[in-house]
């Protein structure tokens, strides 16, 4: 994928320096001061912590969260190539931001640009905290997409998919969670949690979630080398379903699948790709069986 030289975006925040320690992050603080000290001490931290954020020095709300109030602390021990990825998906989120702007346009909506937040190993999110055991992943709540830059490692190594595309593959995937969350459709899903037949709807948003990511891919041909393609497919191909529960459980259960097989996966970015229209993508009106 061609990317170097080209616009990154500035809607991008780095806590690579911030990692979340415990399970609480910043109240783990607060705990320990409760445990030597009891309920008073905790209280004469909060007050000295509003006189402090009275005079602008501390945010108590970033200090509850685990996270700097603004900006980050310097990072020291990225390496070259962490750097390079680093630089590379502020380039794809800078791409999304292009290719999805105009295609709200076309439709006469305002596209709300989403954040993606970098970090290290755990993070505090709106959806309450994030793990990089996870993968990457959208948080509709505080409308921001997640990412640890060791699964690219994880990628390349356990599922075999290398590549720059298949990376931007990964975040243009996670983007189309924010354009459904823009159109309604993820909190018309989010309504049938519960129900038994929620894990249909929640593959059928993953499926259409892939188709989108194709969209952005034939909006950026004019960035793509020999063989990208495939290696997105690669990657779609091995994150499916199927495949994850074959090398991790050995067998295939289909009816605890919640993002689709490899096939259905490889199918709607493709279909995605083929069309680049943004309504050409309703896997919620095709029979589930024809997905």
């Amino acid at each position: 994928m061609l990317w170097r030289g080209r616009r990154e975006s500035a809607n991008v925040e780095d806590d690579r320096a911030q990692a979340v320690g415990g399970s609480r992050g910043g109240l783990g603080l607060f705990l320990v001061i409760y445990r030597f000290f009891g309920i008073k001490g905790v209280l004469i931290a909060l007050v000295l912590g509003g006189i402090l954020w009275g005079t602008g020095l501390v945010n108590p709300g970033k200090l509850l969260s685990g996270r700097p109030a603004q900006g980050g602390a310097t990072l020291s021990d990225a390496s070259a190539e962490e750097q390079d990825r680093f630089h590379f998906v502020k380039v794809v989120l800078a791409d999304t931001e292009d290719v999805w702007t105009a295609e709200f346009a076309r439709h006469g909506r305002k596209y709300v640009l989403p954040m993606l937040d970098i970090y290290r190993d755990r993070v505090m999110t709106g959806c309450g905290e994030g793990s990089a055991q996870a993968g990457p992943f959208y948080c509709p709540e505080d409308q921001k997409v997640y990412i640890d830059l060791s699964f690219y490692d994880e990628l390349a190594q356990t599922f075999k998919a290398p590549g720059d595309f298949a990376q931007a593959y990964v975040i243009a995937h996670e983007i189309g969670h924010h354009v459904q969350k823009l159109l309604g459709i993820s909190d018309k899903v989010s309504a049938m949690r519960g129900r038994p037949d929620y894990k249909e709807y929640s593959v059928r948003l993953e499926l259409q979630a892939d188709f989108y990511a194709g969209v952005w891919a034939n909006h950026s041909k004019q960035y793509l080398e020999r063989g990208d393609i495939e290696e997105a497919m690669r990657a779609a191909n091995a994150i499916g379903d199927d495949a994850i529960q074959m090398k991790t459980r050995g067998r295939v259960v289909p009816h605890s699948f919640t993002h689709g097989t490899s096939a259905q996966r490889m199918r709607w970015f493709n279909k995605g790709l083929q069309t680049g229209q943004l309504e050409a993508g309703d896997t919620f009106s095709v029979p589930y069986s024809a997905l």
